[in-house]
């Protein structure tokens, strides 16, 4: 079931030492850690585009860059869900970081950004820190495919207490996912299912809105 929050808007983001995190009632998602033993969600590469230098700009809300006065191309949508273990304990403070391309196909890389138009408006990178309860929100565009690839946003999870994760979300429905190399470089079925997310229709977030919940088990 999709949660009930108050849109965000970039006022109603809590900054934490530098980064920005989900623990304020506007960014609070109700999710509750399962007391099922879950398989550790699979690792993908990190790819040729992770930022080799991180925008000033980098908090959980992708649709605006600060001292730009649009917002990005693209159709808005929420992702959210939990950092856990196996046994449903939450990973308190765990840093979350997302990347993906903009509506043109374009990361904000050096090495992609001559490859033809960006959208300037999309902040391409974000960071957010789990809260008590290991949970994560971000706001940002549904992804596109370019070439070779299907929709997907890169994932990167930090923490003292486990070992990073690298992972990649793909979206439900997508017909380029039967054809994607990394996403079906993961055999298992169960596995791989675990990293494509349905996206739902939230009108309540904002016009033309989506969310999906992408809940993460690390180890």
């Amino acid at each position: 079931m999709t949660p009930t929050f108050a849109p965000l808007n970039r006022r109603s983001l809590l900054k934490h030492t530098g980064r920005f995190a989900v623990g304020s009632a506007a960014l609070t998602v109700g999710l509750q850690a399962s007391a099922m033993t879950a398989p550790a969600t699979p690792r993908q590469p990190l790819g040729p585009f992770y930022p080799d230098k991180l925008p000033l700009d980098s908090d959980n809300d992708l649709l605006f860059v600060a001292g730009r006065p649009g917002q990005a191309l693209g159709q808005p949508t929420h992702i959210y869900g939990q950092v856990r273990f196996a046994d449903g304990t939450p990973v308190k403070d765990a840093a979350v970081e997302i990347w993906q391309c903009d509506s043109y196909g374009r990361y904000i890389h050096s090495r992609d950004a001559s490859r033809g138009r960006r959208d300037r408006n999309f902040q391409g990178f974000g960071r957010a820190i789990a809260d008590n309860e290991g949970r994560y929100r971000f706001r940002t565009i549904r992804p596109v495919a370019y070439p070779g690839r299907t929709p997907h946003i890169h994932f990167l999870i930090r923490e003292d207490n486990i070992d990073r994760l690298v992972t990649q979300m793909y979206v439900e429905g997508e017909a380029q996912n039967r054809r994607d190399g990394l996403l079906n470089r993961v055999s298992d079925p169960l596995l791989r299912g675990a990293l494509i997310v349905p996206f739902t229709p939230s009108p309540e977030l904002g016009e033309n809105a989506l969310s999906g919940r992408f809940d993460i088990t690390v180890t």
